[in-house]
């Protein structure tokens, strides 16, 4: 007893039109093609032209060479060229899954990210005067800067683990860096934190590959298709390079070809990877639900075609098959029998297409977090360039005392031999206000080496000490 859709189908029909009928097999268990030399038709599409048949209820395709020697009915259903694969193996999580997340690539920039924002912080707080402290020692005085080299990229790695640093920038340009890396992490953490959990904890499907654009570009996975039919037909005469170059490979690898679909299924399953079996996407997906479960579809259909009733030319029966076919398509009957078939007679579980097709992120996915980090430091180094000509200007003294200047002032200087000695002058006649500890350190920087003029130095006693 025969089962399957295609005799459901026939059963449905013949209801309707009160027909008798006899399933006879196809003596070349082929579908059609046209020999090229003799013009002469094989399979089903030779016995309906010579009579043998008086209509073909089969997953035969609508094409306009087979148009023209028989007549089809409307479609009875939608298919399109796809590719069959062998499973692949599980993928598991593995020990270093929790890089799975970003690829290779991503990783790399980030680095280097993190190398060039600690490196340019390093630069930009040396270079900025706010960044550098004043420290008296004793009658020493000197100036400290937090961010050493060390520093700067232990603040980076810092901001990059969450935890943050002792060393903070007091400068413009220093936060201004230390802002845009805070963002910088603040997005590169969210997005490796929303994928890590879907890389640890669910088993993927990693498909050797998506489409025919890879397969027609790689070596190691052979393919191939039904020798005579309109799979083949379709290749050899595409226009798309892609689908004429697969063409041209299966022609010059005839032994790619394979005699029915039932072959090409079980070549699939025994090529451990290496065949890829081209055929109609309702076969693909049946012969998917079967086990041993071990085939898979790949990628969307390569074309967009129909399943349809054939008899001879001129045949009485085509109009009556017609408003069958489309009776059937309306009350439901074509989508129950197909729902029958492919899905509540399936043996297998269904894949989860959105696991099987999750990829690490690449670069693009996240290259505008990097543009933002590039724009923040060189506004830093605007910024640290602005700072220290800010710094420049407001160090001009507006008025510089010289001896011959000093000597004619109204103050005076009251010393003591022993103040002589040691150069101590006494503030005397002086306001406070003109002479404050940090005017005195910034007059004394400017003045250094400048014979003549008076430096003022703090010293911790309280006394302001002279140089001239």
């Amino acid at each position: 007893m025969s089962l399957g859709f295609m005799v459901d189908l026939m059963e449905k029909i013949a209801e309707r039109l009160n027909l008798k009928y006899r399933f006879q097999l196809v003596h070349d268990n082929q579908y059609g093609r046209q020999d090229m030399k003799t013009g002469k038709w094989n399979g089903i599409m030779g016995e309906l032209i010579d009579g043998v048949a008086d209509m073909a209820v089969a997953p035969l395709t609508i094409t306009l060479k087979r148009e023209n020697v028989v007549d089809f009915t409307k479609p009875f259903m939608d298919v399109g060229i796809s590719i069959m694969i062998k499973k692949p193996e599980i993928e598991k999580p593995g020990v270093f899954s929790f890089m799975k997340p970003f690829s290779i690539q991503i990783w790399m920039f980030i680095v280097l990210a993190y190398a060039a924002v600690s490196v340019g912080l390093f630069f930009v707080c040396r270079a900025s005067p706010y960044e550098w402290r004043k420290l008296i020692q004793g009658s020493i005085l000197k100036y400290e800067n937090e961010f050493s080299l060390v520093n700067s990229f232990w603040f980076s790695a810092g901001a990059l683990m969450l935890q943050g640093s002792d060393a903070c920038p007091r400068s413009l340009s220093g936060r201004v860096i230390g802002t845009v890396w805070w963002f910088f992490v603040l997005i590169i953490i969210s997005t490796y934190t929303a994928n890590l959990a879907a890389f640890l904890t669910i088993e993927r499907l990693v498909t050797p590959i998506a489409s025919a654009d890879d397969l027609a570009t790689q070596t190691e996975i052979k393919y191939g298709t039904v020798r005579s039919g309109s799979t083949r037909e379709f290749f050899e005469m595409s226009k798309v390079p892609t689908f004429r170059k697969m063409g041209e490979f299966m022609k010059f690898n005839d032994h790619y070809f394979v005699e029915t679909v039932a072959e090409g299924i079980k070549r699939v399953r025994n090529s451990k990877g290496k065949y890829a079996f081209l055929l109609e996407s309702t076969s693909n997906e049946y012969a998917n639900s079967r086990e041993p479960c071990d085939t898979m579809k790949v990628g969307r259909n390569l074309n967009s075609k129909g399943f349809g009733i054939a008899t001879p030319l001129n045949s009485a029966l085509r109009d009556e098959l017609n408003l069958v076919v489309l009776e059937l398509k309306e009350d439901g009957t074509l989508h129950r029998l197909k729902r029958r078939w492919w899905q509540d007679k399936s043996q297998c579980a269904p894949d989860n297409q959105e696991t099987s097709g999750k990829r690490s992120l690449s670069l693009s996915n996240v290259a505008g977090v990097f543009y933002i980090l590039i724009g923040g430091l060189v506004l830093a180094v605007l910024f640290g360039a602005f700072e220290v000509t800010l710094k420049r200007l407001q160090l001009v003294p507006k008025h510089i005392y010289t001896m011959k200047d000093h000597e004619s002032s109204e103050v005076k200087l009251l010393q003591t031999p022993s103040e002589r000695e040691n150069g101590i002058i006494s503030d005397c006649g002086m306001n406070s206000q003109d002479f404050n500890n940090d005017e005195l350190l910034d007059n004394e920087i400017n003045q250094q080496g400048f014979s003549g003029f008076v430096g003022f130095e703090a010293f911790g006693d309280g006394n302001a000490h002279t140089d001239v």
